[in-house]
């Protein structure tokens, strides 16, 4: 007989035997266990999944992406090959868009080579066909340098790497861990690990007794790994996620499914489990490679230096009423300050001698 929920009983298991497990370990299991785990096992975006991302809102998300881009190459000094690689690239939306937009630059579409980090099968299959003409590559985590200058795309994929959480309790930093409760649900208790984070020290100071403070291991490595990449080789990484620009306390930990939240903890493997970026951390981060960061800016502010105004006026001139509305709708909910403009950020990092970057220009 088919276990209903083998992620739960997975993790069952491992807190019987080991003990409570971090919300980073949980949150790994929910999402990646490759027998049950949400991203393993389903395609989770659109109005028949859970949540929705900018490239499926719109094309103009993806081509300006795909402008951006072409504007890098160039600021890069046009090199002949280029690795393009987007981690968490969904149905392949975003890169297939992008890839179009970026074939007004021949010479840039020509020399991108389309590498893709992604672990779900399912998602694959999707890319795979999206992107059917682009030959691209797939690969587990950050491929390995070829001597290529990069270009990375990350939206909405590190607000999906595990965090661990601690709470203010007693005067100091306790780690909040997962243990099985009344009936076999899964309930939140406090360990005693504190937190390893340099501002750790100062958030104790000014959190109130309760609140938390949440770390990414998950995100130093890959940030970390992409910052060295691009040391190494030359480019620019482009991040684009939700959350907040300076490093502060707070429950950020959220599930989502068929668009609505649900209890983080309630039939792990059945809905999306995410965090919001502290974006500071994120910089600091590359910085301790050597690299500069942009930003973060707004999504709102970041797209509308790149034109979505200018480009939703030209598909509007061969749209019916009804196409009109929806460009409307989508440009609204893209950057409007009260649906994805202002909670969304959007920060880049490059090489120092890199002067000027499309979206984070303050103007003429």
């Amino acid at each position: 007989m088919t276990d209903p929920n083998p992620v739960a009983h997975r993790l069952t298991e491992l807190i019987a035997k080991s003990g409570p497990v971090s919300v980073a370990t949980f949150m790994e299991i929910a999402l990646a266990d490759p027998d049950g785990g949400y991203y393993m096992t389903r395609d989770p975006l659109g109005a028949a999944g859970d949540f929705t991302t900018a490239p499926e809102i719109s094309q103009m998300f993806g081509e300006l992406i795909g402008l951006w881009c072409a504007d890098t190459w160039q600021r890069l000094g046009a090199p002949d090959a280029f690795a393009l690689i987007e981690f968490g690239p969904g149905r392949g939306t975003l890169m297939a868009d992008a890839l179009r937009a970026m074939a007004t630059v021949p010479a840039c579409r020509a020399a991108a080579r389309v590498q893709l980090v992604e672990t779900s099968p399912v998602l694959r299959d999707a890319q795979a066909a999206a992107l059917s003409g682009a030959d691209p590559t797939w690969h587990d985590t950050l491929p390995a340098s070829d001597g290529m200058p990069t270009i990375v795309i990350a939206n909405e994929f590190l607000d999906a790497l595990p965090v661990r959480q601690f709470v203010k309790s007693g005067g100091r930093w306790r780690e909040r861990l997962v243990t099985t409760g009344p009936a076999g649900r899964f309930a939140f208790i406090l360990g005693d690990d504190e937190p390893d984070v340099p501002e750790a020290p100062r958030l104790l100071e000014v959190a109130l007794d309760g609140e938390i403070l949440e770390t990414s291991p998950a995100i130093a490595s890959v940030v970390g790994n992409i910052s060295a990449r691009i040391a190494a080789d030359g480019g620019v990484a482009l991040i684009i996620d939700y959350g907040h620009p300076h490093s502060a306390v707070g429950d950020t930990l959220q599930a989502v499914r068929r668009h609505r939240p649900v209890d983080p903890l309630d039939a792990p493997g059945t809905a999306d489990l995410t965090a919001h970026v502290d974006f500071a951390r994120v910089a600091s981060t590359s910085a301790s490679t050597g690299l500069r960061s942009w930003g973060p800016v707004t999504q709102g502010a970041f797209l509308a230096q790149l034109g979505i105004h200018a480009r939703a006026d030209a598909l509007r001139a061969g749209a019916d009423t009804r196409q009109e509305r929806d460009i409307d709708a989508a440009l609204a909910r893209l950057i409007g300050p009260a649906e994805m403009g202002t909670l969304f950020k959007v920060l880049a990092l490059s090489e120092q001698w890199i002067d000027r970057l499309a979206g984070f220009d303050p103007g003429p």
